[in-house]
């Protein structure tokens, strides 16, 4: 593959916000489980027009003791990277105003702390 990574992921796991139903059956169709809640962690009741099929197999896999404790670290994977760009990069606010400028703003630092990674990963000799 051109990053490198020969591997595919062992599960995806995501919040709601990135449900899209088309890509979750591509990637369940090529052997990749997916955890995506259908509603968001505020939501009591089922989305208008989200019942049955795909919604309904995921919210049972959510609800087994294993789904959850996949779903779980989630948090862990994702708070670590707004910590280290917090605190070690200081990064603690936007710069520009407006959306499209803040979105931009964003993808920049994130790209540089992905930057960052593969830099520190190829120095500590893991690189293939």
């Amino acid at each position: 593959m051109v990053a490198g990574v020969e591997e595919l992921p062992n599960v995806v796991v995501a919040d709601s916000g990135y449900w899209h139903t088309k890509q979750i059956q591509r990637l369940t169709a090529d052997g990749i489980p997916i955890l995506i809640r259908p509603e968001s962690g505020l939501r009591t009741t089922p989305r208008p027009g989200w019942k049955g099929g795909i919604y309904d197999v995921m919210r049972r896999v959510l609800a087994t003791e294993h789904g959850q404790a996949l779903y779980r670290q989630r948090q862990h994977i994702i708070e670590s990277v707004f910590g280290n760009t917090k605190h070690n990069r200081g990064i603690t606010r936007f710069h520009r105003r407006g959306r499209a400028a803040v979105r931009t703003e964003w993808r920049l630092c994130m790209a540089t702390h992905n930057l960052l990674k593969l830099h520190n990963h190829h120095l500590t000799g893991q690189a293939a």
